[in-house]
């Protein structure tokens, strides 16, 4: 049986008929079937800080043994899941029911396609995700035993991923090679930087905690240099030999999902995963079609608001390459930055009732990554801004990256979401990119209602970011289902966005290497901007934005549909938030 036999046959599973149970019953059924799971999938992980404190483990079996685990375990668990009754379940548990599922499905489809044989994408990878571990600042001695466990753990970690890498070269099953150019450098810097106190792997052992008695970070300081000499130095020398002579060099030549093994099922499970939508790449494509042209109107009309007076592409070739819109330095584009969510700040106690306990730091992208990178992310406690390259960092661009990047966006997302407790922890814990990427992309539009952008080129800036995320939809699906080039994907960025062509070259490749997962910020934003849509009309004079936005925010990480379900509850409240006493 195909992939795609499998795929359409898990689908279509269905419980045989059964009587209805009562709805506690069903609840504890599901209760007890994701905490289970939950807890095993978090030991498939690489560790993190989510972990037990005082557990010391090493990074997580992807050898084919651990494979099969994972397809045995979510193919049960598939199962299990059918047999529950929706209906049977109270409407908390309904809930949870739907983000679940979602998650399985997802789960069941990278292992079925065996995702785990193509571990890189053209700007992550597993050797820089081990590397950001090393950033990481340390407090304990515990910290210290944890970081040293991993750090041993690393050449049978990157020989089996070698492996897996291996067996899916042999079968066409990799990243276009185009994309796979240079991105060896992180590798080569461990290797170049050497075993000594130089190397990116020593970093938290240069400053330790002060209460930490001097005998023990001495003995910490050696044991680190010695695993860093015979572990991760070594493995680091074999990784860069095999993707330099034998990965790279023979890495597929295409860039289409499509050519992959199984590629049209496997490109449509994409498709599924990042937009959780029963959309085919056609119905897509066509979305993103029609909105770059609506954007593309607006973009007009600033045009003329500030005089411009050629054309679309004369204007942004101007905004391309005038000085006054980059930065001199690095620091000036980072205190511009931190200035902008300073701004907001001030602001949001009109658009939130509850607003996240953690703060962010605001830091540049770190160096060996900052080539290939995007211009910024965010996530809980940072916001990484792209210094690299200051004449692709456009200043008017930078209001609309900060709300997406940091808050209202990722900053706030992420963290209400995990310390929201009245969530199941597999809602608190995981992302869904449609959920995380579409609300970001949602607080950059909002920025216009709050008054964010506070010039004419701001707010082209906004627009432009709305036509990058809707051209998105156009591109993903034009390379990986319709055969289109690199060259024409660019040409179809520098034509409807203002993005510098070092960033449309970095996009775009990002774009190929990762199929489907361009698809959900503009996906996810039009289903939040119609569930308000929804809300205002039908709630008229009741309706309140922060009880709105709290209540997306509440959801942790959801599927669309469930949004809308959630969003249908809202209204028949009569628009009540989850926190009643934070929106009067």
């Amino acid at each position: 049986m195909t992939v795609a036999l499998m795929l359409a046959a898990a689908l279509l599973i269905a419980p045989a008929p059964a009587p209805a149970a009562p709805a506690g019953n069903a609840d504890a059924r599901l209760r007890a079937l994701y905490t289970g799971e939950y807890n095993w999938r978090k030991l498939q992980q690489p560790p993190s800080e989510d972990d037990d404190k005082d557990s010391v483990r090493g990074l997580p079996d992807v050898g084919p043994a651990a494979q099969a685990a994972k397809l045995a375990r979510w193919t049960q668990t598939a199962a299990a899941l059918a047999a529950i009754r929706r209906d049977d379940l109270s409407p908390a548990a309904r809930l949870d029911y739907g983000v679940y599922a979602a998650q399985i499905r997802a789960l069941l489809a990278e292992q079925r396609f065996r995702d785990y044989e193509k571990p890189l994408t053209s700007d992550s990878s597993f050797w820089s995700d081990l590397a950001d571990q090393a950033r990481e600042p340390f407090s304990r001695p515990a910290d210290y035993t944890r970081y040293l466990a991993m750090l041993r753990d690393v050449p049978r970690y990157f020989d089996q991923n070698i492996a897996n890498m291996r067996a899916g070269l042999a079968r066409g099953f990799t990243p276009p090679r185009v994309t796979l150019t240079g991105r060896d450098i992180g590798v080569a810097q461990v290797v170049t930087a050497g075993a000594g106190e130089g190397s990116p792997f020593f970093t938290p052992f240069r400053t330790m905690p002060a209460t930490m008695p001097a005998a023990q970070q001495a003995a910490l300081r050696a044991e680190a240099l010695k695993v860093i000499r015979d572990a991760v130095v070594p493995a680091h020398q074999r990784l860069l030999a095999f993707l330099r002579d034998d990965y790279i060099p023979h890495a597929r030549i295409g860039l289409a999902a499509y050519d992959l093994p199984d590629g049209k099922a496997y490109y449509q499970s994409k498709v599924a995963e990042y937009t959780t939508l029963g959309q085919t790449p056609e119905q897509v494509h066509a979305i993103g079609l029609a909105e770059v042209a609506r954007i593309r109107a607006r973009m007009q009309q600033v045009m003329t608001t500030v005089g411009f007076t050629g054309d679309l592409p004369a204007f942004l070739a101007m905004l391309r390459h005038d000085p006054r819109f980059y930065a001199k330095t690095p620091q000036a584009l980072l205190d511009r930055a931190a200035w902008i969510a300073k701004t907001f700040d001030g602001k949001a106690a009109r658009y939130f009732g509850r607003l996240p306990r953690a703060r962010f730091a605001i830091k540049p992208v770190p160096a060996d990554l900052a080539p290939f990178y995007t211009s910024g992310r965010g996530g809980p406690g940072v916001y990484l801004v792209n210094t690299y390259d200051l004449p692709s960092r456009a200043l008017y661009a930078l209001p609309a990256l900060t709300l997406h990047e940091s808050a209202p966006g990722h900053a706030f997302q992420m963290p209400l979401a995990a310390e929201n407790h009245d969530l199941p922890a597999f809602r608190r814990d995981t992302y869904l990119s449609v959920y995380g990427e579409g609300w970001a992309l949602y607080c950059e539009a909002l920025g216009e209602e709050m008054g964010m952008y506070e010039t004419p080129y701001d707010l082209f800036g906004m627009l432009s970011y709305q036509s990058w995320r809707a051209a998105r939809l156009v591109v993903d699906t034009g390379i990986h289902a319709m055969g289109w080039s690199r060259e024409r994907a660019q040409a179809y960025l520098r034509d409807n966005t203002a993005l510098a062509d070092h960033e449309i070259e970095t996009e775009v490749d990002r774009y190929i290497a990762w199929p489907g997962q361009a698809l959900s910020y503009y996906t996810g934003e039009l289903a939040i901007q119609a569930a308000r849509r929804r809300a205002e009309t039908a709630l008229g004079p009741r309706f309140n934005i922060r009880a709105f936005h709290d209540t997306v925010l509440a959801l942790g990480s959801v599927p669309m549909p469930e949004l809308d379900r959630r969003i249908d509850a809202f209204i028949a409240a009569g628009g009540k938030g989850p926190y009643p006493d934070e929106e009067k």
